[in-house]
């Protein structure tokens, strides 16, 4: 959508019973700001109420304009979704759903590297969140707004949800249209991540309702592009240690051209999210241990076929 140019906190129509709220909170990764979604037309649900700020709740606050709200429903608890959501709540007496708090839905791998103590790089967990209700992945939520199914899809971060409605989808930050999602260990997972992306793709939707930028309209076609972009990268990554072990600071430098200093720290996340599912499906080894620190190398010649990188 060429046009979709939304002015912060001015409500934006998107479709019969729905509308967008843009968050005033533009970034390098944020894009230009949280989308807030408000479904129905006289009882509302809310999804992701984004960022801690008083100039969105406020907007939030004259689009809602008196109207009973039964559901605050959550993606994901980054910083820039989720903190709101208490005092939303609180203010219109209305409970909160989501997968669960911040640790919720990690992987086994995920959970040692968290208890070996690795971080994350500051993408901006909410350690806060904790949901007045858990959904469960398949559960449906109902109200005059239609009915709400819940799927389940980690990857960008362990308690990451997407919403079927009608024939769309509220993606998250899982699918997006300006921007490859980042995954970021141990949060964020890209064995889950491609896991989620297969379950979408058995879903089928007109229309994608992302967590930052446009509506995506070519829902199949962005769908399949995310999953060839990781398996690029996959193959560049496998090609670099072809030539000598290295870290992922190094084959960082190698993989990515051109890149702009403010987005350095997330694409070495990326490269790490895909060294530790390299790892964990025997492809690579890491010395002295499993680490963002660590050298990783391929083992031994021969012991695996490298896909050849395209684009």
């Amino acid at each position: 959508m060429a046009d979709f140019a939304p002015i912060a906190g001015k409500p934006l129509a998107l479709a019969e019973d729905l509308q967008l709220v843009l968050a005033p909170n533009p970034s390098p990764m944020t894009y230009l700001g949280t989308n807030t979604y408000i479904l129905g037309r006289d009882t509302l649900a809310i999804i992701d109420p984004g960022p801690d700020n008083p100039d969105h709740l406020a907007a939030l606050v004259a689009a809602i304009a008196g109207r009973p709200v039964s559901h605050i429903l959550l993606t994901h608890s980054h910083l820039d979704h989720s903190p709101l959501a208490a005092t939303l709540g609180d203010r219109l007496a209305a409970p909160t759903y989501a997968f669960g708090d911040s640790h919720a839905g990690r992987s086994a791998v995920m959970q040692q590297l968290a208890e070996e103590g690795l971080a994350g790089g500051g993408e901006g967990i909410d350690h806060a969140f904790s949901p007045d209700r858990i959904l469960t992945d398949g559960e449906v939520l109902s109200g005059s707004w239609g009915d709400i199914t819940a799927l389940h899809t980690p990857g960008h971060i362990g308690n990451h949800l997407c919403f079927v409605w009608n024939d769309a989808i509220f993606t998250g930050d899982h699918v997006m249209g300006w921007a490859s999602s980042l995954v970021s260990p141990p949060d964020g997972d890209l064995s889950d991540f491609m896991a989620s992306c297969t379950k979408l793709q058995a879903h089928s939707a007109r229309i994608y309702y992302p967590g930052h930028g446009a509506p995506v309209m070519q829902t199949v076609a962005r769908l399949a592009w995310l999953i060839e972009h990781r398996k690029k990268r996959e193959a560049q990554i496998i090609a670099t240690l072809t030539e000598n072990p290295a870290t992922p600071t190094q084959i960082t430098d190698a993989v990515y051209h051109d890149l702009a200093p403010e987005l350095a720290t997330a694409a070495e996340r990326n490269v790490f999210a895909h060294l530790v599912d390299l790892y964990t499906r025997g492809i690579v080894s890491a010395a002295p241990q499993l680490a963002t620190g660590a050298t990783f190398a391929l083992h031994g010649e021969g012991a695996i076929t490298i896909p050849a990188a395209r684009g």
